[in-house]
């Protein structure tokens, strides 16, 4: 009896122990919209995400907000209700949505119960059909990207925009490099003609993928076939050229970031090298191998940041691999040190090989962790699109052990090859600078003072008595 239960129980459990996540269901609608269908984790849920290959990247500085203004005007509404109508109704449906505008797509995310998940895909297709766009709802989206970007963009924050005032250092540098945008767009110049000219040659069939995790109904194809099969297509859109490095920067800059305080932070930026295999893994494991050493050097060895990290960002056509540090004022100079011989140390001796291995292994083992449940499942697809073909995504746990310490190693030289970039952010003042200053300036008001009062003339005496 208890091995009949043993057996059932083992079979009951073989679809978890099955799930492969790299094989999905993929396959094109007649109008070229792409679908990936996955049976997940949660039966009663489903992660679902529209993906239009339209971002920031695909427009000039000038109109560059034009795809996030068009993704907030989908949500104006599809009938009289207007935008609250249209979120009842998905609350009704018991779902819940949002959207983001990225450098390269636009992406419609819902999370919905399985039961409800052809209603909330025809709610989709409806807001994709018939969102109402006039220029009442175009003035309210423009209110709205205007309060999510810090407010009214008037000449002040502009000049400094220009002047690179307040930005994060690896968009300064990128800016400086001619790698991102000065200044934001100008919303006020944004046309309702040329949202419908985006809508229209953009959000199309063949543009689009949809995503969908998690208890799938059994005749979703028939469906899909049947409603999302009728969107139509177009004419596929050039798609704008990545800004390259264009400009020189400094190798160091200050970077004043508040008033006053002791707190220092440094970042060391590296433009990443194209490799030859063309493995981004390879640059993964080089990150999280920078990323043990500047722990043990700053932190362990040293004693001089609690919490070091490395970070790698894309601008343009060139990622950026960030080395950060938070440090104390005077703390600064030695750390700019102990970095320069960590680089020195790993341009002569290359990669530790039992460090290399030890990393490796727990990049891999974390892949097995890093995408559990529908919504993780659901953004990992979404974010591995460009390495999936005919129905199977790239297994990056594969991948990862595919690379070796000697490709590491010359990813590492080429890496450090130029000696990169040092931003120093730090308040205008330190606590001691500040002391010093008011201590000056106490002592001058005193000085001032005491030499008014040595130079006052002594008081006349009061008129004599007339004789008479």
């Amino acid at each position: 009896m208890r091995c009949l239960m043993f057996v059932c129980l083992l079979i009951c459990s073989l679809p978890s122990l099955a799930l492969d996540r790299s094989r999905v269901e993929g396959y094109l609608l007649p109008n070229g919209l792409q679908v990936i269908l996955k049976s997940g984790y949660e039966r009663d849920h489903v992660s679902i995400r529209l993906v239009v290959g339209v971002g920031l990247d695909d427009f000039g500085c000038s109109q560059r907000e034009l795809p996030h203004l068009l993704e907030h005007l989908m949500f104006s509404g599809v009938d009289e209700t207007g935008e609250g109508g249209l979120e009842e109704r998905l609350q009704a449906l018991g779902g819940e949505w949002n959207a983001f505008t990225s450098s390269a797509d636009t992406t419609f995310v819902i999370e919905a119960p399985a039961r409800n998940q052809r209603k909330v895909l025809d709610l989709l297709l409806a807001v994709l059909r018939e969102a109402h766009i006039d220029d009442k709802a175009l003035a309210n989206a423009k209110r709205i990207i205007e309060r999510e970007d810090g407010g009214h963009y008037g000449h002040l924050q502009r000049w400094l925009d220009r002047q690179q005032v307040g930005h994060p250092a690896s968009d300064q540098l990128a800016t400086e490099l001619g790698l991102k945008c000065k200044e934001r767009s100008d919303l006020d110049d944004m046309t309702l003609a040329q949202v419908q000219q985006l809508r229209e040659r953009w959000y199309a069939a063949n543009n689009m993928t949809l995503i969908m995790v998690g208890g799938l109904d059994r005749l979703l194809p028939a469906y899909l076939e049947r409603t999302y099969g009728e969107l139509p297509a177009s004419e596929p859109e050039e798609r704008r050229n990545l800004e390259t490095i264009s400009q020189q920067a400094e190798q160091r800059r200050d970077l004043t970031r508040g008033w006053l305080g002791d707190s220092v932070k440094l970042h060391w930026l590296f433009i990443e090298p194209t490799l030859e295999d063309g493995n981004d893994q390879t640059l993964e494991l080089l990150s999280r191998y920078l990323d043990w050493a500047l722990y043990d050097q700053l932190r362990l060895r040293h004693g001089l940041s609690y919490g070091p990290s490395v970070q790698r960002e894309s601008f343009g056509d060139s990622g950026l691999m960030s080395l950060h540090a938070d440090l104390e004022r005077d703390d600064l100079d030695k750390a700019v040190k102990v970095l320069e011989d960590l680089f020195e140390h790993l341009r002569k001796n290359g990669l530790d090989p039992d460090t290399f291995a030890r990393i490796k292994d727990a990049a891999v083992a974390r892949e097995s962790w890093t995408t559990q449940g529908n919504t993780a499942l659901a953004d990992y697809y979404w974010g591995a699109l460009t390495d999936y073909d005919n129905g199977r995504f790239t297994d990056p746990a594969r991948k990862l052990r595919e690379v070796s310490l000697k490709q590491a190693d010359a990813a590492l030289q080429a890496l450090l090859k130029e000696p990169g970039y040092l931003r120093i952010e730090k308040p205008l003042l330190g606590y001691d600078e500040f002391y010093g200053l008011v201590a000056l300036g106490l002592g001058l008001i005193l000085a001032v003072g005491l030499i008014s009062w040595r130079r006052k003339p002594a008081a006349k005496p009061s008129g004599a008595t007339r004789q008479q």
